[in-house]
């Protein structure tokens, strides 16, 4: 053979042997384990998430995909026992990562007739046979740490890496420390994880530890929910996916080279919350005038919601519209959004005079044309403006509610004037009519006034018997955060923190 006919054939059998060459696959990261991995769905209902959902934004996805299995309300053992393992198990390949957590219901009942999902204490091999009331069927119980040793074995098998962590903290606490389970589950995770030569991350501690820095206050309602002592919030959820990825960084396993030095953590859309009215809900510069937007925000999941205020002093219905405020708005109102809107203080005002700004009474189609310099202005009815503002709100995919004004510091007879034949009743009228959700805000605080009796209002009102000062307005807000989150027609109570 020539030698040009040798180096032919040889570059013919590079050429072969690199397109006979396996594509390369990425590893995948599998998460296993309860609702504190992933919540529900995973889509945040009811703000809340696990850690899982929020752990692929800490590693390079280009080069390691992220698959999240875990599902609410299993043990080590139910997780299994439903097949939930198997499937995952059954895709693993050489260099795929396993990360494990349960504990949370492991504690649980070995059999009843509600959820049959508890382990037996330890690491041991006792068993207890049971026949499993739920389903019916004959079944050996093992140990916890035998469900996280069959997990981690079986990982290991296929050439995959487990990840054990012990399960996350609750927010419960005693003499400002939060209670571990290095006693427990925590500890028992630690031994299975030596016996399996797996990495073992302490997320109870080490979380623990975080959320003692913080303190109690700053935790509840931030990183978990009053309501929820064992799920955390978006933010809780990214706290701990960040102390696992910095555990993991701190050890020798192969998944820190996918970890991003500098990660961009991006938290769920949050919807908008627009307040729409005048000087009782705006912030007007003025201590003596503090309008009940100004502190309603501390009452809102603002990891979920986000409490834009376009309220503006001296504005009624009609000037809110006229001066191109609501357009304003409006274009930045979006699909999800809730939009509150209050008007009646200043659309008692003048028609046809200076400030022009009040509207006609009632919500009928009735016009008034007013002059004014070289223009006329059309006057419409105060129902007619927030008709409009409903109907562009809906246009935008936005929810509107009404909401009846705040009342005013005047007692004739010893009792809080109401204006229920006027604007109260009027703006109950078009929420009827529009079948958008009303809030009687005005009789609402009026009744809370009364509770407290005259003296104790009266320094709410430095300035006049309109305006409320700091402590005014947080009282008001207080009264309407509390009345929306007990009412299931307006929607937004799941929004609401209101700390006992």
């Amino acid at each position: 053979m020539k030698p040009i006919q040798l180096i032919i054939v040889l570059l013919l059998m590079v050429l072969t042997t690199n397109c006979q060459k396996e594509p390369y696959v990425k590893p995948t990261v599998f998460l296993v384990g309860d609702s504190t991995v992933k919540n529900g769905k995973g889509d945040g209902a009811g703000g809340l998430w696990g850690w899982g959902d929020f752990i692929g934004q800490y590693l390079d996805t280009t080069k390691v995909s992220v698959e999240n299995h875990a599902l609410g309300g299993t043990s080590s053992r139910t997780y299994q026992n439903l097949g939930l393992w198997d499937s995952v198990y059954h895709r693993l390949k050489k260099g795929d990562y396993v990360l494990i957590q349960f504990g949370h219901n492991d504690n649980g009942p070995v059999n009843d007739t509600f959820r049959a999902r508890g382990t037996i204490k330890g690491i041991g091999d006792e068993t207890e046979e049971i026949d499993n009331l739920i389903t019916k069927k004959h079944e050996i119980v093992h140990s916890y740490g035998w469900y996280i040793k069959k997990i981690a074995e079986q990982t290991k098998e296929k050439g995959a890496i487990p990840i054990i962590m012990s399960p996350i903290p609750r927010n419960i606490w005693t003499d400002g420390k939060v209670p571990r389970n290095n006693q427990t589950y925590g500890l028992w995770s630690k031994q299975i994880a030596k016996i399996t030569d797996a990495t073992i991350i302490d997320l109870n501690s080490k979380m623990a530890d975080t959320l003692e820095q913080f303190g109690e206050e700053k935790v509840t309602d931030n990183y978990f929910y009053s309501k929820d002592h064992t799920h955390t919030s978006a933010a809780g959820a990214v706290l701990a996916a960040s102390i696992i990825i910095n555990g993991i960084s701190k050890t020798s396993n192969s998944l820190k080279k996918y970890v991003i030095e500098k990660p961009q953590i991006h938290f769920p859309k949050r919807k908008n919350l627009f307040l729409i009215g005048d000087s009782t809900m705006a912030e007007n510069g003025n201590e003596n005038a503090v309008g009940w937007g100004v502190p309603f925000p501390k009452y809102i999941d603002t990891f979920r919601v986000k409490v834009i205020n376009k309220a503006r002093g001296g504005r009624s219905s009609r000037t809110f519209i006229d001066e191109g405020l609501w357009d304003d708005a409006l274009s930045e109102f979006q699909k999800g959004d809730f939009v509150l809107i209050q008007f009646g203080h200043n659309d008692a005002g003048n028609i046809d005079k200076e400030k022009y700004r009040g509207s006609l009474n009632g919500i009928g189609e009735e016009i008034q044309n007013v002059k004014r310099d070289s223009l006329i202005e059309t006057v419409h009815t105060y129902g007619w403006y927030l008709s409009k503002m409903i109907d562009d709100t809906r246009s935008e995919g936005a929810t509107p509610i009404i909401l009846s004004f705040t009342p005013r510091n005047e007692w004739p007879g010893g009792k809080v004037e109401r204006r229920n034949d006027t604007y109260v009743k009027w703006a109950e009228e078009v929420a009827s009519n529009k079948q958008v959700s009303f809030l009687d805000v005005h009789n609402l605080v009026a009744e809370k006034y009364e509770e407290l009796g005259i003296e104790k209002v009266k320094p709410f009102f430095p300035k006049d018997h309109t305006h409320t000062n700091l402590n005014g307005a947080e009282f008001t807000a207080f009264v309407i955060a509390n009345a929306i989150k007990t009412s299931r027609e307006i929607g937004l109570g799941q929004y609401i923190q209101i700390k006992k």
